[in-house]
């Protein structure tokens, strides 16, 4: 590490630290040549995300654009704005894990939905409509079924191993 102060080439670490947040190692370093000392941060390098929307067209992946998103399908709903957050972070490092630097919008979208099913349903009609862009009420109906299908079977299912 070069010294900010005389440009020397060496320099040695005199204190590591983890930052309160533990996104960061801040180390005290003092330069072999001068003596003076400086503050350094090692950070993790994350690749950009860029998501890719219809007709090609490509963005930068906005966490605060995708909160907002997921927070005005829970509005009104017992959903805490922590574990709102919680869900983006863990779509985020769905698609880092994947070691993906591009997502397609309809893939993205899909991520979010598998969670709120999970979450909350009214959470995940609501953002079903928005993001399938339901044209009439006969689309929003076969969503609804679709759901209400799912929960049944998953009742039958449930009970079908009580009774086992």
């Amino acid at each position: 590490m070069k010294c900010p102060f005389c440009q020397f080439k060496d320099t040695k670490v005199t204190d590591s630290r983890v930052t309160d947040d533990g996104n960061a190692i801040r180390r005290r370093r003092e330069c072999l040549s001068c003596q003076r000392r400086f503050t350094t941060y090692e950070l993790v390098e994350e690749a950009p995300l860029v998501v890719i929307k219809k007709g090609n067209r490509r963005e930068m992946f906005d966490r605060g654009k995708l909160l907002r998103g997921i927070m005005r399908a829970c509005d009104k709903r017992n959903i805490s704005t922590e574990r709102m957050e919680e869900l983006v972070g863990e779509v985020e490092r769905e698609i880092r894990n994947g070691l993906m630097q591009e997502i397609h919008s309809e893939r993205l979208g899909e991520l979010v939905l598998g969670k709120l099913k999970d979450l909350d349903q009214v959470a995940y009609v609501r953002f079903a409509s928005v993001y399938r862009k339901f044209q009439n009420l006969d689309e929003f109906m076969h969503e609804l079924e679709l759901l209400m299908n799912q929960a049944q079977d998953g009742a039958s299912s449930a009970a079908l191993k009580e009774e086992s």
